[in-house]
């Protein structure tokens, strides 16, 4: 037989098993395995533990985007870091911080993930395969709290706080003191930063919200008081209004806004300096208009002179079921963490339909 021919004869079963080869692993259904799975716990920026696992039916330059649900679900391992390898031999690993429940996409090179999210994200645009498992071991989370400011019932935050980097509420930073004002802790606990949150547990509606807040002046630079609304289910950036004290981190910027979510549009924001002294912070809320206003005084000021007005009228949202939610932070855009606790008190919380 020709040499050639013999060439042939010896490389065509190779040839005829790498195209079967080829072949069944095109038809092969992408899927995600977790192989090894983080404890259950209920989270925090400071813990973090390996996780791993394995992709079938993957194409090339795909790649790995992991979830943690504290509360919300959070991108991992960081904001920063959304994506994760997948190594030659289709098995990936990372560390994640720790939540009550894990979720593995495996995404296309052009997808982008968001920083948190209500529900884990679902296959279709960008995304080819999504897997999530429970926590490992077992864990009980921490009983409800709520409590009862100004007339209305509220939801004491203890899960992470995605504003201003990765906050943690603690429920010990909320309490009501004997004249029923609204006490809130940013505070130094085993070695790490805890927040306070609390939140309404019914949405208002169209109205105007108002807040009786006691002196910010002195605020820590590092400390944010932020009063707004919040949608979980809402994409119009969570139909989210808001008043915030702070000077992010440093003390030469003025000390307050108003913003219309997305903050980014720089005519989405107004910053003002807040004076020292007792303010009332309220903003009505009415079908394509949000204005906001700040008045010195207490008990729910209406009068006096105006500290500060400002009026939204391009893509303000519709409320929807958005509740109202009071968040004392550590600013974590900031230079250097707040010299010591912080403490912020909303004396009244008052609406107006």
């Amino acid at each position: 037989m020709p040499r050639l021919g013999l060439l042939l004869v010896t490389l065509l079963p190779a040839f005829y098993l790498a195209t079967a080869c080829q072949s069944g692993a095109a038809h092969v259904e992408p899927a995600i395995e977790f192989t090894t799975v983080p404890p259950a716990a209920n989270g925090g920026s400071e813990k973090m533990a390996p996780v791993a696992g394995r992709v079938r039916g993957m194409r090339a330059n795909q790649r790995i985007v992991l979830f943690a649900k504290s509360g919300s679900w959070y991108v991992q391992p960081y904001r920063s870091r959304p994506f994760t390898a997948i190594d030659n031999d289709f098995t990936w690993k990372s560390a994640i911080h720790l939540g009550t429940e894990y979720a593995a996409l495996l995404v296309e090179p052009d997808y982008h993930p968001p920083v948190m999210t209500e529900a884990v994200p679902q296959r279709g645009a960008g995304i080819v395969a999504v897997a999530t498992t429970k926590g490992s071991g077992t864990w009980t989370p921490p009983p409800p709290k709520t409590l009862t400011f100004s007339g209305y019932e509220w939801e004491v935050g203890q899960v992470l706080i995605e504003r201003h980097g990765t906050n943690q509420g603690d429920a010990r930073n909320v309490w009501l003191d004997a004249d029923g004002h609204l006490h809130m802790l940013l505070a130094q606990r085993e070695g790490r930063w805890t927040s306070a949150q609390v939140r309404l547990t019914r949405p208002l509606g169209y109205g105007t919200y108002m807040f009786d807040v006691r002196d910010t002046s002195n605020l820590d630079p590092a400390a944010a008081l932020v009063m707004f609304t919040w949608d979980d289910r809402a994409d119009q950036n969570y139909r989210e209004l808001n008043v915030s004290i702070s000077k992010w981190g440093d003390p030469r910027n003025k000390n307050a806004q108003y913003v219309l979510q997305y903050e980014d549009v720089a005519a989405n924001v107004f910053r003002f300096s807040a004076p020292a002294g007792r303010l009332t912070h309220s903003f009505r809320w009415e079908p394509g208009r949000a204005s906001f206003t700040t008045v010195p005084g207490g008990a729910v000021a209406s009068v006096g002179r105006v500290v500060a007005h400002h009026e939204f009228t391009a893509g303000v949202p519709a409320p929807a079921t958005a509740t109202t939610t009071l968040s004392l932070l550590y600013a974590q855009e900031s230079p250097s963490p707040p010299a010591k606790n912080v403490e912020a008190i909303v004396e009244k919380f008052v609406f107006l339909p």
